[in-house]
């Protein structure tokens, strides 16, 4: 037996998990909190936090109508790179994010995102970096069409 005098930061649960990515996709079918949720369960995480994002009604004043999502060939790979960054600057326990493309409707989940950690604050913090990190430098461009008749790309170089 070891004691916890040989894991730095007392028991072993207090670090990061060795593998701690669990899931993450891009897909053009609906997405699920659920299994997002249950990606990131382990018994030495004393925080989750999971972020949702949905399709609004509006965005900057005007009606949206509808929206869809395109990725690049290389988006999962990029997902990949910006999930072990996360997973490797926090004690991460679990990961997971998932992305939906094509066309989606008012209301619909267009990402879930999860991360486990030893304690709250870690896995706020790891959350908001995994959304953001997802947001800045993976390529999914989101093409919005408004009620007025006017379209717009976000995200689009």
């Amino acid at each position: 037996m070891t004691s916890l005098d040989e894991h730095p930061g007392g028991h072993p649960g207090e670090r990061a998990a060795a593998d701690p990515v669990r899931l993450l996709a891009i897909r053009d079918t609906p997405l699920s909190v659920d299994e997002v949720f249950a990606a990131v369960g382990d018994a030495a995480a004393g925080g989750t936090a999971l972020f949702v994002g949905t399709v609004r009604d509006h965005d900057g004043g005007a009606d949206v109508a509808g929206l869809g999502y395109s990725a690049h060939p290389s988006a999962e790979e990029e997902l990949r790179k910006v999930a072990e960054k996360v997973a490797a600057d926090f004690p991460v326990r679990a990961l997971a994010a998932v992305h939906r493309v094509g066309e989606l409707a008012i209301g619909d989940l267009a990402v879930v995102v999860a991360v486990s950690c030893p304690h709250r604050a870690e896995a706020f913090e790891a959350c908001r970096r995994l959304i953001d990190d997802l947001k800045r430098d993976v390529p999914i461009w989101k093409h919005q069409r408004f009620s007025d008749g006017t379209e717009e790309w976000v995200g689009a170089c």
